[in-house]
């Protein structure tokens, strides 16, 4: 398993994968998470504001937050 720490809402946030089939997941992910900022509902919001870690399993992105409730999975592709 490899871990990455990501910048997001100025934090460091730790990202978790076994694989990474493409270069570019990185990219997809803060784009994914910068957009969801700004337009997501507010299940995603609240995800997003107590988020801990991320964990990428195939094409999704698993995010965890403090409150096991608010965790939520999101496609990358």
């Amino acid at each position: 398993m490899k871990t990455v720490f990501i910048d997001f809402q100025e934090r460091k946030i730790p990202v978790f994968c076994t694989n990474i089939s493409h270069k570019n997941t990185f990219t997809l992910l803060m784009e994914a998470l910068n957009t969801k900022v700004h337009t997501g509902k507010k299940a995603i919001k609240t995800c997003l504001e107590s988020l801990i870690s991320i964990e990428i399993v195939g094409s999704e992105a698993i995010l965890h937050s403090k409150r096991e409730m608010d965790s939520l999975a999101l496609s990358l592709y």
